[in-house]
């Protein structure tokens, strides 16, 4: 069903999009999730008598490194994923099996932002620097709602499409 397609199309583009959008954010305002980095990165709002202080990194340029290193994920994210877009769209009326072989972008462009959002901020920022005792530099709920919407879009997409009307 030629719909089918067109939906799994737009939401690869959508997630394009916001990927795009957030690492342009980061860019156009760097101060204020450079600051989220920071503090992070410091450990300087856990809780006082946190034990895992120990893991902090107080470097600014390290905590420079960090945030550069997540805008480029998420940059190559939105990227792959505009790509896929490109590559759905031009499979939108071909037989099944060269839009099913299209979406392989799909699949690369969400493992990837799985990848910063899951295990970069929910892994390593939330456990590893214990990012969630922070009151004001918690990011582990936007995260998760951007992984599991790249996470709902990957394994929709990822379906078996059968031929066309």
């Amino acid at each position: 069903m030629l719909a089918i397609r067109l939906v799994k199309t737009a939401m690869v583009a959508s997630t394009a999009l916001f990927a795009l959008l957030v690492a342009y954010n980061n860019v156009a305002d760097y101060n204020t999730n450079y600051q989220f980095v920071r503090h992070t990165l410091s450990m300087d709002t856990v809780f006082p008598d946190n034990a895992l202080r120990g893991r902090a990194i107080t470097s600014p340029t390290l905590w420079a490194l960090a945030y550069w290193a997540i805008i480029l994920t998420e940059a190559v994210t939105g990227l792959v994923l505009a790509f896929a877009t490109v590559r759905l769209i031009g499979a939108w009326r071909s037989p099944a099996v060269a839009f099913n072989a299209a979406k392989q972008y799909v699949v690369i462009g969400v493992g990837l932002g799985f990848l910063l959002w899951f295990t970069g901020f929910m892994v390593i920022g939330g456990e590893w620097f214990q990012m969630w005792q922070s009151r004001t530099w918690n990011g582990q709920q936007a995260a998760f709602r951007f992984y599991l919407t790249l996470l709902a879009v990957g394994i929709f997409v990822s379906l078996k499409d059968g031929e066309l009307d």
